[in-house]
């Protein structure tokens, strides 16, 4: 009886790319593969777009205040309830607020009248405004039917002033400094690091050692001398730019060296010296030939720079350095968690703290996964 010598090997099927598959083509069907990656790549289209349409989103102006309601605890949202003669409510609700007297602080409190519902609706009407500032609208996503009636699903801060309408406005302000600062790095970056890597010399030398000195100098005293020089009569507006601008001006270095050395490898290839023979200047090799080599790891490089802008950002405001009231950011929120004692009384005031938990996890993990589906030795 023969003994078969060879195991059998039992084909698998891999997919192929196609003829026609681009560079992004097969960086994204790779990308789908980290699953980790694609909830993050969703968790983070969803925050930015509650930052594009936070004036829709917020139950409120975030600058509306009720001072009978300071420090209002959350109401939350609930859909189902059983009413007293055993029937079932189904519908959303928040409860209204009854006041106590606290025995050993003797102070006024809020509880929870779950004996009276306050119910909600979607899509009411509202007072006129703008979306992203120039779309005119009058409809809220949601909202109690009197709009005088309490409406705190997070509760309510030191002012009376709704935590919900706050962080959703914040977030605009918070991810859009992290994209705009990201961008204006890349630019300073690729531009800076690509022509010190392609012509090499004084010029590479020269922009090695402004990096380094700007990577050597503390980051918080760097961040408070440049947030201090501006000055005070600034308008909201302007400090905003401002800060994006300080954030960028830090933030180019890192991504300058990466570029630099790509492109110290790459003006040695074919194509460069292709390109060259051919009389192309050197602006278009290195926009119309280099970069595009390698875009797809700027791209996983940029958003990796991004968590590193908004902490920056929440970090100065945090610090009452950066943005400062009337504008709202995750930042200027967290500035009302700094007591003790408001956090003990308060402790819902903590819920910028975890949107920036959350979202600088999903952007490291998108960024992540970017990074693996660009390296070209990649599984």
């Amino acid at each position: 009886m023969a003994v078969q010598s060879m195991e059998q090997i039992v084909p698998v099927a891999v997919p192929r790319r196609t003829a026609r598959e681009s560079q992004f083509g097969l960086m994204w069907r790779r990308f789908r593969q980290h699953k980790l990656a694609l909830v993050s790549l969703w968790i983070v289209a969803v925050f930015y777009l509650i930052a594009i349409l936070a004036e829709f989103l917020a139950p409120v102006d975030p600058s509306d205040y009720s001072a009978r309601y300071t420090y209002a605890p959350p109401q939350g949202l609930n859909f189902v309830a059983q009413n007293e003669d055993g029937s079932w409510h189904f519908g959303p609700y928040v409860y209204a607020y009854k006041t106590e007297i606290d025995p050993v602080a003797l102070r006024r409190t809020f509880v929870l009248d779950e004996t009276k519902r306050l119910p909600v609706h979607f899509f009411t009407e509202s007072e006129p405004y703008r979306l992203a500032g120039f779309i005119p609208m009058s409809i809220k996503f949601m909202g109690v039917e009197n709009p005088r009636d309490p409406f705190y699903i997070l509760g309510a801060d030191r002012l009376g002033r709704d935590l919900l309408s706050r962080l959703i406005h914040g977030t605009r302000i918070s991810l859009s400094i992290g994209l705009a600062g990201v961008t204006l790095s890349l630019f300073f970056g690729v531009v800076i690091g690509g022509f010190a890597g392609f012509y090499g010399g004084w010029f590479d030398g020269a922009v090695m050692r402004t990096v380094e000195f700007i990577r050597s100098m503390p980051t918080i005293p760097l961040w408070l001398g440049l947030a201090a020089a501006m000055p005070k009569d600034w308008s909201a507006l302007q400090t905003y730019f401002a800060i994006t601008i300080i954030l960028s001006l830090i933030g180019w270095t890192e991504l300058a060296r990466v570029v630099r050395g790509r492109f110290l490898s790459l003006r040695t290839e074919d194509f460069v010296t292709a390109a060259q023979l051919d009389g192309a200047s050197d602006w278009r090799i290195v926009t119309r030939h280099m970069v595009p080599s390698f875009t797809s790891h700027i791209i996983a490089a940029a958003t990796l720079a991004i968590p590193g802008m908004i902490l920056a950002e929440t970090a100065l405001s945090f610090l009452g350095l950066g943005l400062q009231a009337p504008i709202v950011s995750w930042g200027t929120l967290l500035q009302d968690a700094q007591n003790i004692r408001t956090l003990a009384t308060a402790p819902w005031l903590l819920a910028p703290g975890l949107c920036v938990v959350v979202v600088i996890l999903a952007l490291n993990f998108f960024g992540d996964g970017l990074r693996d589906a660009a390296d070209p030795h990649g599984r």
